[in-house]
């Protein structure tokens, strides 16, 4: 994933600037990067992201920075922003998303020969450019997206810095959400809500799925219609989204704790204590607390000082690492202990097989996992949240096709909750997390605990299911 943020202000826009920019360190990896439009005109700095955080690398270079106007992006991979001179004028640009097609699109764009790219690392295209590059083929800033954002299989949103201000554009099926805040002499853009309360702005206004605004000193000004069809991520919700945040007018701590008590309603399991694999198990955790009247505990707490998000290294094995070395197991709280563990999902399920395998070593008695979505059966087309390079990377593949002999078969019958072959599915994912038992959050009992309507959400990993009608799921 990405994050960006961005703000127009009266006096100098960068403290807030960084500070809501930082305030989305946790859905980036590799990059982190901020411009603001000055009386010289912009000013840029990227840094890599994967080794310190964002904060520690830009501190002491933001003094330098000064403007009115700004945008910050937290990258998933590629350099961001990128200043781009073009007919339309010079502007900055960062996005969020993913370009499915990418390969399409680049041959149409040098069929134009006169079309080149400079943001080349490691023989891979920089897909912000390509933005830029779809964008610059049309007459205006609002043409351009309109027509960029049509053209892609997958998603972009994405914020533009310009003489005019700051365009504002979320992908046209809505899948990221983009919202306004406000306060007094400023407006903000951002991804995550989490980022207004402690810089003082109250959310104005959610974008609508290929809406495209103007944010000026003047105020908004919608620059391009919103479309007719909404379908965000349901898995902000539950995994990746802050939980002080809020889109479509549903907060995500809220959410997590209602599908924590959804799984203790349909659950008659007797143990000694709740936990939540931290830190996006606990609101699941606490909410399977709350409703079954079992006392939440903490068997392993988080140190978090050094050790940064167990995703950020880019390579498998420091991150399993990352992972078993930020947790500390409490011994006085799991020997001899009936332990049940709420997580956010269960994706490749390598850090939890270990997690797991620790708590038996320090004496656990019973250990019991409630994931608190379904399995996840298909990979993500729409954004970049899982380094996964093949759907047989997720549990519940590799499970189905150690069952059948081979992939992609039968997916019908192994989503289809409490079918024989879905329940064959599960036991084969509880004996290789060898834990007591595994039940996982039934789809519709999830959809109600987020509370947003279900032909809104995105539920393509679970079902395969794409109600845009850009992708097919394979194995159909």
């Amino acid at each position: 994933m990405s994050g960006f943020f961005g703000v127009i202000a009266e006096d100098d826009c960068v403290e807030d600037l960084f500070y809501g920019t930082d305030y989305h360190s946790h859905l980036g990896t590799r990059r982190g990067g901020l411009a603001v439009q000055g009386e010289g005109g912009i000013q840029r700095i990227i840094h890599s992201i994967s080794d310190s955080p964002f904060r520690s690398k830009f501190q002491d270079e933001i003094v330098t920075m000064k403007g009115r106007v700004g945008i910050g992006v937290i990258s998933d991979y590629e350099d961001q922003p990128l200043i781009i001179g073009s007919h339309l004028g010079v502007y900055a640009i960062v996005t969020i998303g993913v370009i499915k097609n990418i390969d399409d699109l680049v041959s149409k764009a040098y069929a134009q020969r006169n079309v080149h790219f400079s943001e080349m690392s490691g023989g891979e295209l920089n897909p912000t450019e390509l933005i830029a590059t779809l964008i610059n083929a049309e007459a205006s800033f609002e043409e351009g997206i309109a027509k960029a954002q049509a053209a892609i299989k997958g998603s972009c949103s994405l914020l533009l810095l310009t003489e005019r201000g700051i365009y504002a554009a979320r992908d046209r099926f809505g899948k990221t959400p983009v919202i306004i805040g406000r306060k007094n002499g400023a407006f903000a853009v951002t991804f995550e809500t989490s980022a207004f309360p402690n810089l003082g702005y109250e959310a104005a206004r959610e974008l609508e799925p290929g809406e495209v605004v103007l944010i000026s000193h003047n105020g908004i000004e919608q620059r391009v219609a919103p479309g007719n069809l909404t379908s965000i991520c349901a898995f902000l919700w539950v995994y990746y989204g802050y939980p002080s945040s809020t889109y479509e007018r549903t907060n995500v701590e809220e959410a997590r704790n209602r599908c924590g008590a959804a799984l203790a309603r349909r659950d008659t399991v007797t143990v000694d204590m709740v936990a939540g694999i931290p830190d996006s198990g606990v609101g699941h955790g606490l909410g399977y607390a709350g409703k079954s009247g079992i006392p939440y505990r903490r068997p392993f707490v988080k140190y978090t000082p050094t050790w940064p998000r167990s995703f950020m290294p880019p390579v498998q094995a420091t991150r399993e690492l990352v992972a078993r070395m930020k947790l500390i197991p409490v011994k006085e709280m799991i020997i001899g202990k009936r332990l049940l563990f709420c997580e956010d999902s269960i994706v490749r399920g390598t850090q939890l097989q270990d997690t797991i395998r620790r708590l038996y070593e320090y004496g656990a008695r019973e250990v019991h996992v409630r994931p608190a979505c379904p399995p996840l059966a298909f990979g993500c087309p729409f954004l970049n949240f899982s380094r996964s390079r093949s759907e047989l990377d997720l549990a519940a593949r590799r499970a189905i096709k150690e069952l059948e002999g081979q992939d992609g078969v039968r997916l019908n019958e192994y989503t289809s909750e409490g079918s024989e072959a879905y329940e064959a599915m599960v036991e084969r994912i509880a004996t290789r997390l060898a834990v007591t038992t595994l039940r996982y959050q039934r789809l519709g009992d999830m959809i109600e605990a987020i509370g947003v309507a279900q032909e809104k959400l995105c539920t393509f990993c679970w079902t395969g299911c794409d109600p845009t009608g850009q992708f097919m799921r394979s194995g159909k």
